[in-house]
């Protein structure tokens, strides 16, 4: 382990433990014990793959397939499990000391959690806090998602080697994805290493991860599916088109089960959660100047707001944004400081070099809340249904599901290709 990932897990064991935390916020996300920063890690340490620890306790194995359902919340499996019935099996018969469920990373962004889970690092350490935030040396807000900036070196800004990067010296490693993130800026600072195989539908995918495995030895396999969460956006998650995309997604890992080699470790788990907002509570906070004055830049997503204050501006100032926030929307969010969330360790340990890109007044929507900066934002974005990027449980909140493939044995397999070639 290195030493900045000795740092960032004593500093999340000390600051995630339950109880009352600062400003009333809820308990930072479990880093370095329960959260989606450890599952690559423990899946790599479970494959034997020196310098990692096994955090989530995962039993030995030869390989592991992590699957990554983009939008999966643990409260809306369970919700809907009519609509699982592969997942629900997986959930019925248990999976002994290995936990059930984990802790997005804060936001409970996609941005957030995947640098997470991809470098194995809290927030404050990879620097990727938010869907867009400051860059302070731009003084810009800059995307971390689908339109990086051009002037932002995605290895600069997350410069930590990646768990695929330390893996793939030992094992075969392999991301199984679309094929428009192969060479994005995101994967290339969050997922960066071992090699990138593409396919259009999950159909193609999975067939796909199937043979790659079916070809390697000891192997590490990321698996992202992103349909939830674009069916969660455009229509809610307590959609028919929301439940169509979950039964699919339990479709993809039952043939997962049936087609990868018998034994492999799966996982399946996810980046954050989802919660519905009705359009009547989707708010234009910009046309409240009291919840603007002093504001620099604002950024973040509409259930979790940074706002940068002018550069002059001091705890005065701080305080009475604070203070207008609070008294125009009460304990329908949580309204703190940077020295608030990092005092929580709601990002983990922040180095010096994050800090400025973390807002100095940060909002967090408690109940179906969303709130946006028109100014800044196309008014197709206050269309969108399902939301996330708060502290709620439904957003925070992902499972961890796991199960050893029932699939082909290696003689099973040569049988099929010799009657396939016949």
């Amino acid at each position: 382990m290195r030493d900045s990932d000795k740092q960032s897990s004593d500093s999340a064991t000390r600051t995630a433990e339950p109880g009352p935390a600062m400003s009333g916020l809820p308990a930072a996300p479990a880093y370095g014990r329960r959260s989606v920063a450890e599952v690559l890690g423990s899946a790599a340490a479970s494959l034997g793959v020196p310098g990692f620890g096994n955090a989530l306790g995962l039993p030995q194995a030869k390989r592991v397939c992590v699957v990554l359902a983009d939008g999966l919340g643990r409260g809306l499996l369970k919700q809907k499990t009519a609509h699982t019935p592969f997942l629900r099996g997986i959930l019925q018969q248990g999976q002994g000391a290995v936990p059930v469920w984990l802790d997005a990373a804060f936001p409970s962004t996609t941005a957030a959690s995947l640098a997470s889970l991809g470098t194995g690092l809290a927030p404050g350490q990879h620097g990727l806090v938010g869907y867009d935030v400051l860059d302070p040396a731009q003084d810009k807000v800059v995307n971390m998602l689908g339109n990086w900036d051009a002037a932002v070196d995605p290895q600069l800004w997350q410069p930590f080697p990646t768990v695929f990067e330390r893996a793939a010296e030992h094992v075969a490693v392999t991301t199984v994805s679309l094929p428009q993130f192969g060479g994005s800026p995101m994967t290339q600072a969050a997922l960066r290493g071992g090699s990138f195989v593409s396919g259009t539908t999950s159909h193609a995918r999975t067939a796909a991860a199937a043979e790659v495995m079916a070809d390697s030895g000891s192997a590490l396999m990321y698996f992202y599916v992103n349909d939830l969460d674009k069916a969660g956006h455009r229509y809610g998650a307590q959609s028919p088109q929301w439940e169509h995309q979950l039964e699919e997604l339990d479709a993809t890992v039952k043939r997962l089960d049936a087609s990868l080699p018998a034994g492999t470790t799966v996982l399946v788990t996810a980046d954050h959660g989802m919660l519905d907002v009705p359009e009547s509570q989707r708010i234009d906070y910009a046309a409240d100047a009291a919840l603007v004055d002093g504001v620099r830049h604002t950024a973040g997503e509409p259930r979790m707001v940074h706002l940068y204050l002018e550069d002059d501006a001091g705890e005065a100032a701080r305080d009475r944004i604070l203070a207008a926030w609070r008294a125009r929307f009460g304990d329908r969010i949580w309204a703190f400081t940077r020295a608030d969330a990092i005092a929580a360790g709601l990002f983990g340990t922040v180095r010096p070099e994050v800090t400025g890109r973390v807002g100095d007044v940060m909002v967090a929507a408690r109940d179906a809340l969303a709130l946006y900066d028109t100014r800044r934002v196309r008014p197709t974005a206050l269309e969108v249904v399902g939301q996330h990027g708060s502290l709620t449980k439904a957003e925070r909140e992902v499972p961890l599901l796991t199960f050893q493939a029932s699939g082909k044995t290696a003689s099973g397999r040569a049988a099929g290709r010799r009657g396939s070639r016949g």
